[in-house]
């Protein structure tokens, strides 16, 4: 009887022994697929950070430094036009000053000033957000786009179309490093965007912004022999006299981007404001519900896409 019993207590150790094995294999798998998981997605970031960190690095390398700012450098950095890499630093003196001398005969006659919003980088997923204050506040407005085939901005880019808003072309890829090798990789990177738009939304696009303006120092390729080239596919380019400030990479707040895009607006009878369409860009979608309001209560003042009409601000002439 004692030992029937000490079998029963043995084979009662022996299952709790392997019920134990098992809880102890299975936590063990659970916790290596959590593991792999939370590096997999680790890896995802730090891979775009790394490809981040790789354009900034050739931006870095070739161009200016990108200012540091706060939101009293970018106060001061907007009223020297230097806010970012993006800025109007490389707008010619002789054509700044006919600028605003057209500004002042403008006012003189009576003439409407005009005032294209330019949306760099999109789409993202602050673009819906946007069209809508665009939709609400029935303003119409220039999108230069990149390539992005993830189904999820399909319908932003048919949807810019369809709202009325001029389609346009910033480059495929956005990477400086690739794209201002030469000729050929430009040519072939917005021929890429040409005809991915094309398929998208059944819109022929013709007009351009290069990635950091006509002005950048970050082409390997004298940007003129790009405008050239722009020249002989009929298609045109447009900088901008107004910067906006948020290409920072820190904080910029909404109140800062109004500043920047108004404080100089009077200046111009034609008046290209640059603003980005990314999903970091939170303050740039703040911002644009009062920013419209601000520009529509001036005089003689009105908000446009940008079309055939519309003159060309360039901050490299190619004449």
């Amino acid at each position: 009887m004692a030992q029937t019993k000490a079998v029963r207590q043995d084979k009662r150790r022996r299952r709790l022994l392997r019920l134990l094995l098992f809880a102890s294999l299975f936590c063990s798998t659970v916790i290596l697929l959590i593991v792999c998981v939370i590096l997999g997605i680790r890896l995802h970031i730090v891979k775009g950070r790394l490809r981040d960190a790789q354009d900034a690095l050739a931006v870095r390398e070739y161009s200016t430094p990108v200012i540091n700012q706060t939101e009293d450098v970018a106060q001061r950095a907007a009223e020297d036009n230097e806010a970012s890499l993006y800025t109007v630093s490389g707008v010619d003196e002789e054509y700044e000053r006919t600028e605003i001398t057209a500004s002042e005969d403008a006012d003189e006659e009576g003439q409407v000033r005009k005032v294209y919003l330019t949306f760099d980088d999109g789409p993202s997923d602050n673009t819906g957000r946007i069209l809508d204050i665009l939709a609400d506040c029935d303003v119409k407005a220039t999108f230069f786009v990149v390539g992005k085939e993830e189904k999820k901005y399909q319908s932003l880019y048919k949807r810019i179309v369809e709202e009325g808003h001029t389609l346009a072309m910033h480059s495929y890829s956005h990477r400086y490093n690739e794209i201002y090798q030469s000729l050929e990789s430009y040519s072939a990177d917005l021929s890429r965007l040409q005809e991915f738009l094309y398929d998208t939304t059944g819109v022929w696009c013709r007009y351009v912004r290069f990635p950091g303006g006509s002005s950048n120092t970050v082409s390997r390729v004298d940007m003129r022999e790009l405008i050239a080239y722009l020249d002989d596919q009929d298609m045109s380019y447009f900088d901008w006299n107004i910067s906006s400030g948020d290409a920072a990479s820190g904080y910029i707040s909404p109140d800062t981007i109004i500043r920047n895009c108004t404080a100089k607006l009077q200046d111009y009878d034609e008046a290209i404001i640059l603003l980005h369409d990314a999903s970091e860009k939170d303050s740039t979608v703040e911002a644009l519900p009062e920013l419209i309001e601000t520009i529509r209560a001036m005089d003689d003042t009105k908000i446009l896409p940008i079309t055939e009409d519309t003159e060309r601000i360039h901050h490299i002439s190619n004449e």
